[in-house]
């Protein structure tokens, strides 16, 4: 009696498993080769945005907008620059807050952390 029952079901699941033979493949195509800055600092300096920072990417300079940290990763402001090994400077309100030579990747997304 199981064996009457069994059976069937073994080979109408074995069935329905080798219909799907071919799954999707993931494509990597169409993806930018660019990096992106997000710029973090406390509160109490930047006023969550208000004020903005000077930022010199190899002598590409642009104002950003500075994020607290809990809200960097849904809400911060992503500035897109070249990969490869890049020079960073930023300034607030005339004085250097941060100077590094970074190696940024294709589609990193680089979080940095200013005083």
């Amino acid at each position: 009696m199981k064996n009457k029952i069994f059976f069937p079901l073994i080979a109408i699941a074995s069935l329905l498993v080798a219909c799907k033979a071919n799954y999707p493949v993931a494509q990597q195509s169409g993806k930018e080769d660019m990096a992106y800055l997000v710029f973090v600092g406390p509160l109490k300096t930047y006023r969550n945005g208000l004020k903005t920072v000077q930022v010199n990417v190899d002598g590409t300079t642009f104002d950003a907008k500075v994020v607290k940290p809990k809200t960097a990763n849904r809400k911060g402001t992503q500035y897109g620059v070249a990969t490869g090994r890049r020079n960073i400077t930023v300034m607030f309100e005339g004085q250097t807050v941060y100077q590094k030579q970074l190696f940024l990747s294709s589609q990193e997304t680089k979080i940095i952390n200013l005083p």
